[in-house]
């Protein structure tokens, strides 16, 4: 038997650590299956989905792969009385069927064609006040159910008297996926695109609202871009994009800005960024060292003269504390930030930090034993996670197979090279 060296031992426990810390039991699937809700107190959150993701013939409805083209839900939310749960979080059923007293479950889940789509939403529309919407793009590593029920949490508790739009792109929610999620952002930019486009373009909608979170910044920024290129600027319905720990390299950020037109014509722009952001930090070695926008400090150069050129509301969310290990989803999990956005929503006024009480002061990010994912070394140290951790362990064999078969591919393509004839 091997010794395993001191250091080992210790990227052993606290891999095994991570893995009891993070739920070994893992979140059972059919949590989308509609139950019945007579719950006294329980509130209901209803919304139209638009996706690229395949449909699944299992009960989580749609999977991580990818559609050529869009399908479309009706989803109702159930979410448990004020007294059995805290404001910022998902309660996740333990078991299936959901209890509505203690979890969130659905209680309607209904495909909808195109038209139907478009129906719902106009009946929505018109009895929202100011005709507003609300588009959530989610990020990186969310299933569908993860999507949904979040969604539903930051509708519920920020209050924004809003129409919900989610837009779910194909993630296949693992942490070892996070190559394939982010080539399937550029999947998603066109279908985004066109939605926003006839949402800005409906004369019912008075106007829209974009939050998007993580790498679903990507997906956001692009379909933005492509729009603004067509239109020559960004459709004016469009009224505030909010941008939650983006995961995009700072310098495409900033040519994004020069690509979307007159400053006066843009939506106006809000960045929620934390300098403790572990998912970040990962990103950020994945991607050439170079930083990502969600994870640095507003008030260092060039950073401060950049936002302030292009009019960038920045809200410094580093000293907030939240239960989130990652410091990756503060933007739903704080009370104060979803209050915010629902005031924002709703009055139209600017978040600045005094109005969410958070500091701008930098903590150093860290990268945990995922850095290097979609490598050798990364499932090598994903091993002991996956023994104790459901949702790493379901995705760890397929990697490991993708791995091989990358390997093999290599290995073939540098012999062809060594044996090939010269002058080829």
């Amino acid at each position: 038997m091997k010794v395993v060296s001191g250091r080992g031992r210790h990227v052993l426990a606290c891999a095994l650590l991570f893995g009891l810390l993070t739920g070994c039991a893992g979140r059972p699937d059919g949590a989308l299956i509609p139950v019945p809700d007579a719950v006294p107190g329980t509130s209901r959150v209803d919304m139209v989905v638009a996706t690229v993701r395949e449909r699944s013939d299992g009960p989580d409805i749609f999977n991580g792969e990818r559609a050529r083209t869009p399908s479309y839900a009706e989803i109702e939310v159930s979410i448990p009385p004020a007294g059995a749960r805290k404001i910022g979080d998902v309660q996740w059923p333990r078991s299936i069927p959901g209890n509505p007293a203690t979890d969130f479950v659905t209680t309607k889940l209904d495909d909808l064609t195109q038209d139907q789509a478009i129906t719902w939403f106009h009946n929505r529309i018109n009895r929202t006040p100011g005709r507003q919407a609300l588009v959530f793009v989610h990020g990186y590593n969310q299933r569908f159910d993860d999507a949904v029920f979040r969604f539903a949490q930051i509708i519920h508790d920020s209050g924004a008297p809003v129409t919900p739009v989610l837009f779910t792109w194909p993630s296949r929610g693992s942490l070892l996926a996070y190559g394939y999620d982010r080539e399937s952002t550029s999947f998603s930019r066109d279908a985004l695109e066109r939605l926003l486009t006839f949402m800005a373009k409906d004369p019912n909608v008075g106007e829209i609202s974009i939050l998007a979170h993580s790498m679903g910044n990507v997906v956001t920024l692009e379909a933005l871009r492509q729009m603004a290129i067509r239109n020559g600027r960004i459709l004016p319905k469009i009224k505030y994009v909010m941008l939650a720990a983006p995961d995009v390299d700072v310098d495409v950020f900033s040519t994004f800005f020069n690509e979307i037109g007159k400053a006066s014509q843009r939506p106006d722009f809000t960045l929620f960024v934390s300098q403790d952001d572990r998912a970040l930090a990962v990103s950020r070695r994945v991607w050439g060292d170079v930083p990502r926008v969600g994870a640095v400090d507003p008030e260092q150069e060039p950073f401060r003269t950049e936002f302030e050129k292009n009019n960038i509301n920045v809200v410094d969310l580093t000293k907030l504390r939240t239960n989130d290990p990652l410091a990756h989803g503060k933007f739903a999990a704080s009370p104060k930030v979803v209050q915010a956005i629902g005031a924002r929503l709703a009055e139209g006024q600017t978040m600045t930090d005094s109005r969410v009480g958070v500091g701008e002061h930098i903590i150093k990010a860290t990268s945990d034993a995922a850095a290097t994912v979609g490598t050798a070394a990364g499932l090598v140290i994903a091993a002991p996670v996956a023994v104790v951790d459901e949702n790493t362990r379901s995705h760890y064999g397929q990697h490991v197979n993708q791995l091989g078969r990358s390997v093999s591919d290599t290995a073939e393509s540098g012999a062809s090279v060594v044996t090939a004839p010269k002058g080829n």
